[in-house]
């Protein structure tokens, strides 16, 4: 259940997004550069529609709903409909906070969600827990809307933070917001896909708000409700940046004599962008501190509180610290030694185009050759919804495939990665009937993207291949997960290792060969028969 909320989200905010994008303009919701804002050109600020449907709706349609469910899911809404009509009126702070205090009451006052345990002090009683939690809500809420100011930001920051929340559910075995976190990161990382630097849409306060609302209705959960031994520090590691982020803005607002709430260009992205640092590096550094404190979250839970508070400090002291004396100095990052080394396939020249139509016909069969061979020859599947999800999503590829207009050619995409998250899944946790013949495919398929897909990404670039943040971010989970938990023996890992991998292949396939792009289509469509067709045996 909790991988399809997860896969549900993600295809319902790639699909949705898309949309949105196109009737922006006549919404009125686009963010028009500024003086303040890094963006030069108008961007759509849809983003949050994608991220929000995609999250609720799999909540709506799985949850079993009490009282601080109903809380969370109308405080939700509220906050949406508030989000969007900022998105399009551009609402001051002040009609803002009428929609995140309505929030932030409910979950508290209906829901009976607050903080009962407080750091150094212990239990504290309820007529200071209420209000300090409204407050404490507000506060994430606008945490996370101020820390949306480059492409990727405070999608990926949030990310970070979901997915260490997601693993204290899951070694809590609390099913019900476990479900609330995957479906959340499944909107995100839907988002992220259209966010990434440049950015091709912005969240806007519909999507920043419903996130940092969620976030912070999590951590009231995990600290209050399902694991009251863990340390009440903890929410300062988890939700890590942003906290500090926005006490530091509104600490040199009030220092200069401004308003808290106007908006100016001091967050820390704002700091290293004007060190010289281009924008992917201000993003991949910023998510480096988040990893770190998230990490700290997981390893240090149970530790005394003085521990983790002196921790999260030393971090802020030493990162202010440290942009403080460099603006001190007037210190400016040497552009040029930043250059990633170039990966120069030197053979190339001497094989010329021989090795360019090998190399391209080995990896465009790569991921088919996975999908055809690894849904009809896993040894079975237990799990029932496989099979549904299957089935269903078979019938609509059939119907898109007979399209040819951009929506269409949309939902195969999205269906595409859907059927290969499916079909690792499965053979990931069930096996080839015959394990050597799965050995065979797996050091082909895996064989021929790493040795060859690097060198053609290379390639296909007038200059230089860059990491996006959104990969930098991947690779962030990937590995901090397989640090904790470890490799061996973790079937988790290596599916999400799987899927990095064959998801930049196939994206790289529909991007450098769109002639082909239905040979991939027609292969998921072989595969989901097949996975679905089990059902009816």
């Amino acid at each position: 259940m909790h991988l399809l909320a997860f896969l549900i989200s993600m295809l319902i905010s790639i699909a949705i997004i898309p949309l949105m994008v196109r009737n922006a303009a006549a919404l009125g919701m686009i963010d028009m550069p500024d003086p303040r804002k890094v963006h030069l050109a108008p961007i759509p600020r849809v983003g949050g529609v994608g991220i929000v449907l995609g999250a609720m709706i799999p909540m709506l349609l799985m949850l079993q709903i009490d009282a601080t469910i109903a809380a969370f899911l109308l405080g939700a809404v509220v906050l949406f409909a508030f989000g969007i009509w900022d998105d399009v009126k551009e609402l001051g702070h002040y009609v803002k906070f009428i929609g995140q205090f309505f929030a932030a009451v409910a979950v508290v006052y209906f829901g009976d969600l607050y903080v009962l345990q407080f750091p150094l002090l212990g239990e504290i009683p309820a007529w200071f827990g209420k209000p300090f939690s409204v407050i404490a809500i507000v506060g994430v809420i606008n945490a996370i809307n101020h820390s949306d100011g480059l492409d990727g930001l405070a999608g990926g920051e949030s990310l970070l933070s979901l997915a260490t929340l997601g693993y204290f559910f899951y070694l809590s075995e609390s099913n019900l917001y476990l479900l609330i976190t995957l479906s959340t990161i499944g909107g995100i990382f839907g988002f992220l896909r259209f966010n990434s630097h440049p950015a091709r849409v912005f969240m806007g306060d519909g999507g920043s708000q419903f996130i940092g609302f969620t976030l912070a209705f999590l951590v009231l959960a995990l600290t209050q409700r399902t694991n009251p031994a863990i340390s009440p520090s903890i929410p300062l590691l988890i939700i890590g940046l942003p906290i500090i982020d926005i006490l530091s803005v509104f600490y040199l607002r009030a220092r200069a004599g401004k308003s808290w709430f106007r908006a100016t260009r001091n967050h820390i992205h704002h700091r290293l962008l004007d060190f010289g640092f281009h924008h992917y590096a201000v993003v991949s550094i910023i998510y480096s501190i988040q990893a770190a404190l998230t990490g700290s979250a997981i390893v240090l839970a149970y530790e005394y509180d003085l521990l983790l508070l002196a921790l999260y400090l030393l971090i802020c002291v030493l990162l202010f610290g440290i942009i403080m004396q460099a603006e001190k100095l007037k210190w400016h990052v040497d552009a040029s030694s930043l250059r990633v080394l170039q990966l120069v396939p030197l053979f190339y020249r001497g094989f010329g185009g021989q090795f360019h139509r090998v190399s391209g016909l080995l990896l465009i069969s790569a991921v088919p050759v996975l999908l055809l061979l690894s849904s009809t020859m896993v040894e079975s599947i237990v799990e029932t919804d496989v099979e549904e999800i299957s089935v269903a999503l078979f019938l609509i590829l059939l119907i898109a495939l007979r399209f040819e207009k951009q929506p269409a050619i949309a939902i195969c995409k999205v269906i595409l990665f859907v059927a290969i998250a499916l079909v690792v899944y499965i053979t990931e946790m069930h096996g080839y009937t015959l394990p050597w013949l799965q050995r065979i495919v797996e050091m082909y398929v895996f064989g021929v993207i790493f040795l060859l897909l690097p060198i053609r990404m290379r390639l296909e670039q007038q200059n230089f291949f860059l990491v996006s943040p959104l990969d930098y971010l991947v690779v962030l989970v990937v590995l901090l997960a397989g640090l904790i938990n470890g490799y061996e023996n973790n079937p988790y890992i290596i599916i999400a290792v799987k899927l990095a991998i064959l998801f930049y292949c196939a994206e790289w396939i529909l991007h450098a060969f769109p002639k082909v792009e239905k040979i991939l289509y027609y292969a998921a469509a072989f595969a989901l028969f097949f996975m679905g067709g089990r059902l009816f045996v």
